[in-house]
């Protein structure tokens, strides 16, 4: 009973410091219209053509950075834990380093890699910078992406499964693509969501390298505005927890498919 006690205790003390800062920043942003609550400030950011160019550039930077995280990462941890199981450490010190190095220092390389006037002039053009800018979130992403497709990767039997393949006849490709990832749809998906959630509130990698996106957006209006910039944090928020909500979700109904079957 007292350990019962002290756990909700410490799990109540635990929602109350997650929660109090955002039901103050939540009854902050309806304070817009003086003496009464109202949605005008959300009415505001909704309404702004920059919010929805914005916030419309991050999604779809965000979706083809999970696609190209996925063809990086997938390929390359089934790979190793098939054939070079003791490359893993290695690999793993890798994924790690998006978390060492600030992201500062990676677009100021890719700044000085690829400006106008070097070899590969990625920046200047919109399409390059862009291309500089998703390898950037992939990059950012590489630690989450990675040890979501790994913890997929030891939840199933990667050699059986390929060997009872290769005697069928499939290839490489079709191994990966019709036996491995369908095996791992929730791990991929764990790895997306997380993906998802960073590019949405990234800043610093969009803002250097002079991009629209949702990032330098809200800071942007958190600079020249008082009720908005509370509302997009709650709207970022509710985003961010609507993702892991979806991660969830579909963790769940795997888990019950898979129970259904056997």
């Amino acid at each position: 009973m007292k350990v019962k006690f002290w756990s909700w205790a410490a799990f109540l003390l635990g929602l109350l410091y997650f929660a109090l800062p955002l039901i103050g920043t939540l009854e902050f942003s309806l304070r817009k219209r003086r003496g009464e609550y109202s949605l005008d400030a959300y009415r505001w950011v909704f309404e702004d053509p920059k919010f929805r160019e914005t916030f419309g550039y991050s999604v779809v930077m965000a979706l083809l950075t999970i696609l190209v995280g996925v063809l990086i990462v997938v390929p390359t941890a089934y790979w190793v834990r098939l054939r070079f199981p003791r490359l893993r450490p290695v690999i793993e010190f890798i994924t790690l380093l998006p978390l060492v190095i600030p992201p500062i220092v990676i677009v100021f390389g890719y700044i000085r890699l690829y400006n106008t006037s070097s070899w590969l002039p990625l920046t200047g053009s919109a399409r390059g910078t862009d291309f500089l800018l998703m390898m950037g979130y992939a990059t950012l992403s590489l630690p989450y992406m990675y040890r979501a497709v790994d913890t997929g990767l030891r939840s199933i039997d990667v050699r059986t499964l390929t060997e009872a393949a290769q005697i069928l006849g499939a290839g490489w490709v079709t191994i990966l693509a019709r036996v491995i990832m369908p095996n791992m749809v929730i791990a991929i998906m764990s790895g997306a969501f997380l993906t998802f959630a960073i590019v949405i509130g990234e800043f610093v990698l969009a803002a250097l390298l002079n991009r629209p996106a949702f990032g330098p957006y809200m800071q942007l209006i958190g600079a020249n505005r008082a009720y908005e910039p509370a509302a997009l944090a709650v709207i970022a928020f509710s985003i961010t927890w609507f993702c892991m909500g979806l991660m969830q979700f579909f963790s769940r109904f795997s888990a019950h498919a898979r129970a259904k079957r056997s």
